[in-house]
């Protein structure tokens, strides 16, 4: 019974390699090769439609009178060299890499003086620190700070459903993946990926594949006793990109997969038990 949950383990590592190599669905995808649109095309969609939400926030601040901070253009990032496209895995045709921060946009956070007590005294807005990206959604605030520290810091509030990604933490946190189900802001110590438009129907793929590469993630971060990651190793890695309907399919299949290993596990779980007290 052990040995079957050890293997367990190994079955869902196995299993989003698989995903993200594009092997799950390769029969799904040669069933419909002539239908999807190539990853090079999304891409340029997504950079197209994140230029022109730009623009249209550009023109609405002016129009308000230059009322709040200025909105700033996408973040263009060098494109991924030879090298490093020569250490990832190959993918099928079709598919390319891209990264992260051509995707969304992405940001941090502060953790405003304890010793301003007008910053926490009374506050209503959701503050977030990197222990409750263990879970898998975060629901709820660590604490809550006031409207005067949002102004006099360098605090964002993020939108539901910005994916969450710890730059360090106690233990096993450094790396973790969450999904925000509310509205928060967060410490220095989170990344926020915020998809919007296309890129947005992409948002469960790539907390997916934040959650396949936690190890990777993880082995990037620098420093001594309590090494980190920072906003520019999230911003530059690397996503396996494939056409929408393709991203669609692989998500079902995961979690239809991931969801029949977990049942299994609590099988053997109890199956244990019983085994002890016998």
């Amino acid at each position: 019974l052990k040995t079957a949950r050890e293997q367990l383990k190994v079955y869902r590592q196995s299993l989003l390699k698989n995903a993200f190599e594009g092997k799950l669905t390769a029969a799904w995808r040669a069933a419909h090769r002539n239908q999807l649109e190539t990853a090079t095309a999304l891409q340029r969609r997504v950079a197209r439609e994140r230029q022109a939400r730009y623009q249209q926030q550009l023109a609405d601040w002016q129009t308000a009178g230059q009322a709040g901070p200025k909105p700033k253009p996408p973040k263009p990032l060098p494109p991924l060299t030879a090298e490093e496209l020569a250490e990832l895995p190959e993918l099928p045709e079709g598919w390319g890499w891209v990264k992260t921060g051509d995707l969304g946009t992405l940001g941090t956070g502060v953790t405003p003086l304890k010793s301003r007590t007008d910053f926490y005294a009374g506050g209503t807005i959701p503050w977030v620190t990197s222990g409750a990206l263990n879970a898998n959604y975060v629901t709820e605030a660590s604490d809550y700070v006031t409207s005067v520290a949002l102004q006099e810091t360098n605090l964002r509030i993020y939108p539901k459903h910005a994916l969450l990604v710890a730059l360090y933490g106690e233990g096993k946190t450094r790396g973790k993946c969450s999904e925000l189900l509310i509205e928060a802001t967060t410490n220095q110590a989170i990344a926020a990926i915020v998809l919007d438009g296309t890129a947005a129907i992409l948002r469960p793929y790539v907390k997916w594949f934040f959650q396949k590469n936690y190890g990777d993630i993880r082995l990037k971060s620098s420093g001594g006793v309590q090494p980190n990651l920072n906003l520019g190793i999230i911003e530059n890695t690397a996503v396996p990109m494939c056409s929408l309907a393709e991203a669609a399919q692989l998500v079902d299949a995961i979690e239809s997969k991931l969801s029949e290993a977990d049942q299994l596990d609590q099988t053997l779980a109890t199956a244990l038990q019983q085994a002890d007290a016998l």
